[in-house]
């Protein structure tokens, strides 16, 4: 739906409190009175069948019925049990939009009653906001739905928030962290209007700049990506529980290494969504966002009247990502002729104990109006010789005079109580203020990620027209047909090669004699492999034997693979063994996918081949991929020096692999209804313009829980148990 379907529900011109109530310390009370003393400029209808005369002074009809105006909003503060009935008149009344604070719906197991609310609202043209939620606030509406005791501190950010207790709790906070927000809205269940549709609304709300984001989980996180994509304003989010397992039965090394703060971490970095590690964080880069433009290059400067404060603040620009570098020749010079004669203009800027009003005003109007700074710090120490306001008064002069309005500033006041003054001045002045070098840092870092990460969301994936959907999903269907959710070596190579991926021709035999008559197909050496579902680390279980240079070694090499498979795993189902023309050694690369619960086909690239679950150096994202974005994947590895070439090695063909990862990503979205997980593994990568070769497949398909599927269910939990 549009997002102007939002309007009578974030911007109301009448409001109907059914359940509204006399008694103190009621909810229905508590949202009356806080609309009332919160001056609401609209209508106010007080709803309670129960009730007569007046409530808090305000006439209470017994049926939104019998009220004779029109109603935008109607917050049911009824118990969830009444709530359908509720909403049927609210829709026979006309009412647009509902606000329902009860709980007791999915959150207690009830998606029923959940289902049941949204289909009458649907009925009538509704939108339902919640259930279980605190309410809305809106500083700049006058507008306190909600019961919540205070009103956040004003500001231009905009929060949405899962938990109604962090809403209450975040809007009392905004006044001791002195971060304004304009207004908080609390989302609950989430049963129709979700983070995208909020997020629609706000980006084009004249009183949003920025947007805070608490998520524990979304209903569908494609669609808030592609959303956040598309927005104009920055937004930030705080996930809750990352630390739980991807997926408790996966079945691939994707699958295996695949943990939620991953795929949401690469997530956010698609959308162009700024991250939040925790709820600090999250007052810190909402303040910056809300008032700073973004940091469009890489070059900080950090200007201090301290060498101490500027060391911490060089240890956390590095930590932050955005390490410090000497600032060019001519800077310095004309920095220099400000300083003390024991001061520094190398970066940090170090003014000294000495450095008051004057050269603060001189350095911080020269750094900002230099083409080579893209950002600014600035740190004072309260060392009792200048007055802080007087040095706030001059930093914000000296940007006003630099007439440089597209480059972020943050700044750090260190000290007492005239500090804490001089802070809650500037972040008024919009000036993101803190109390430490560290977290002044981290603001700008935020302004840093938001461009960087808004560049990444505005590469585009341009789809490939050379490969065959038809053959990999035939493939597929015969392995279902055989009542299998387990493609062999041999049907997932050519899975892949219908979508253009480079694999190393692969055959399956079943006898010894049929081995090595492939193999003098393929021409020797060659490689053998064993071939079962139930043997996810061939490695592991004896399963591969190399370089294999006759009928004889052939021959013996597929008898001790099978000897060898059954003492790994007695029970185990071989299909056969592969065999495969050897391939020169390259560097080893895993590429992989799993269908993320939240975001559906997503992307995993990696180093180490075997080693991969013990190395962990992996890198995610969400499909489909370009090959531009493929390659700052692989810039993203820890061992991304590999790639590039060390110690004399050639660089490796980044060029193959990139591309090589954005068919894969196709391949994964155009088949997501079939493919639940998937790798290649290992990836040998070779040097520049030589390519590389896919050594190893695997797919599983999705269960779509025919009989065949069914059955291959109960005897894989029956092999499980054992």
């Amino acid at each position: 739906m549009s997002s102007e379907s939002l309007t009578p529900l974030l911007r109301s011109k009448s409001i109907a409190i059914i359940g509204a109530s006399n008694t103190p310390g009621k909810i229905g009370y508590l949202v009356l009175k806080n609309l009332v003393d919160g001056k609401y400029p609209g209508q106010i209808y007080a709803i309670n069948s129960r009730e007569c005369g007046d409530v808090l002074g305000i006439r209470c009809y017994r049926s939104v019925l019998d009220v004779p105006g029109e109603i935008d909003a109607a917050m049911l503060v009824v118990p969830a049990a009444r709530t359908l009935a509720v909403a049927e008149e609210c829709g026979h009344k006309g009412v647009k939009a509902l606000i329902v604070v009860a709980s007791g719906y999915s959150e207690i197991g009830r998606t029923d009653l959940e289902t049941d609310l949204v289909t009458v609202a649907r009925r009538y043209g509704m939108r339902v906001l919640g259930p279980n939620i605190v309410g809305i606030m809106s500083n700049s509406d006058h507008t306190h739905a909600s019961f919540a005791p205070f009103m956040p501190l004003p500001g231009r950010a905009a929060l949405v928030s899962q938990s109604g207790a962090l809403v209450i709790a975040m809007s009392a906070a905004s006044h001791v962290r002195n971060v304004g927000f304009d207004k908080m809205i609390s989302v609950g269940n989430m049963a129709d209007v979700n983070f995208d549709d909020l997020v629609r609304w706000l980006d084009e709300d004249d009183q949003t700049t920025s947007i805070a984001i608490y998520v524990e989980g979304f209903k569908n996180g494609r669609l808030f990506l592609e959303t956040a994509q598309r927005v104009h304003k920055p937004i930030v989010v705080l996930k809750a529980g990352i630390s739980a397992h991807g997926s408790v039965a996966a079945q691939s090394h994707t699958g295996a290494m695949a943990g939620t703060g991953k795929i949401y971490e690469a997530a956010f970095q698609q959308a162009g969504v700024v991250r939040a590690s925790d709820l600090t964080n999250l007052f810190d880069r909402t303040l910056a966002l809300s008032l700073q433009p973004p940091m469009s290059g890489d070059n900080l400067m950090v200007i201090s009247n301290g060498g101490g404060v500027g060391v911490l603040a060089t240890d956390a620009a590095e930590r932050c990502g955005i390490p410090l570098h000497f600032a060019p020749k001519d800077l310095q010079a004309s920095l220099r002729a400000y300083l003390p004669e024991i001061g520094t203009a190398m970066n940090p800027v170090d003014l000294t104990g000495m450095g008051g009003s004057p050269e603060y005003f001189a350095t911080v109007r020269t750094a900002l109006q230099h083409p080579w700074v893209h950002g600014l710090v600035v740190l004072f120490c309260d060392v009792g010789r200048d007055d802080p306001m007087e040095i706030a008064a001059t930093i914000k002069r000296a940007m006003d005079d630099s007439a440089v309005v597209d480059k972020p500033v943050t700044l750090s006041f260190i000290g007492g109580a005239e500090t804490e003054r001089a802070i809650r001045w500037l972040v008024g002045q919009g000036v993101p203020t803190y109390g430490a070098p560290d977290t002044a840092i981290n603001g700008i870092a935020a302004l840093h990620e938001y461009a960087h990460n808004a560049t990444l969301a505005a590469e585009v994936f341009t789809r490939y027209s050379d490969v065959d959907e038809a053959a990999a999903r035939a493939i597929m269907g015969q392995a279902r047909t055989a009542g299998r959710l387990h493609l062999t070596e041999v049907e997932s190579k050519l899975v892949f090669a219908a979508y253009g991926l480079p694999v190393v021709a692969t055959d399956l035999a079943t006898t010894e004699d049929e081995a090595v008559r492939l193999a003098e197909k393929r021409g020797y050496p060659v490689v053998l492999k064993i071939t079962s579902h139930d043997i996810l680390h061939k490695s592991d279980a004896g399963g591969v034997k190399v370089n294999l240079n006759s009928a004889a070694d052939v021959k013996a090499a597929y008898r001790t693979i099978l000897a060898s498979a059954q003492a790994y795993k007695a029970d185990a189902r071989i299909e056969g063994i592969a065999v495969q023309q050897m391939v020169p050694s390259g560097v080893e690369v895993i590429l992989g996918s799993v269908n993320d619960p939240a975001f559906g086909p997503t992307m995993m690239v990696g180093l180490g081949g075997i080693f991969t679950e013990i190395l962990q150096d992996v890198t995610y994202r969400v499909a489909p991929i370009s090959p531009g974005h493929a390659q700052v994947m692989l810039e993203e590895l820890q061992g991304a020096p590999i790639l590039t070439g060390i110690r004399g090695a050639a660089p490796c063909d980044r060029t193959a692999l990139a591309t090589t990862v954005s068919r894969y990503s196709q391949m994964i979205i155009d088949l997501s209804d079939e493919i639940a997980e998937s790798d290649a593994n290992p990836v040998l990568v070779y040097a520049e313009g030589r390519g590389l070769k896919v050594v190893d497949a695997r797919i599983i398909l999705n269960r779509l829980w025919t009989r065949g599927d069914s059955i291959a269910l109960e005897e894989e939990v029956a092999q499980e148990r054992k």
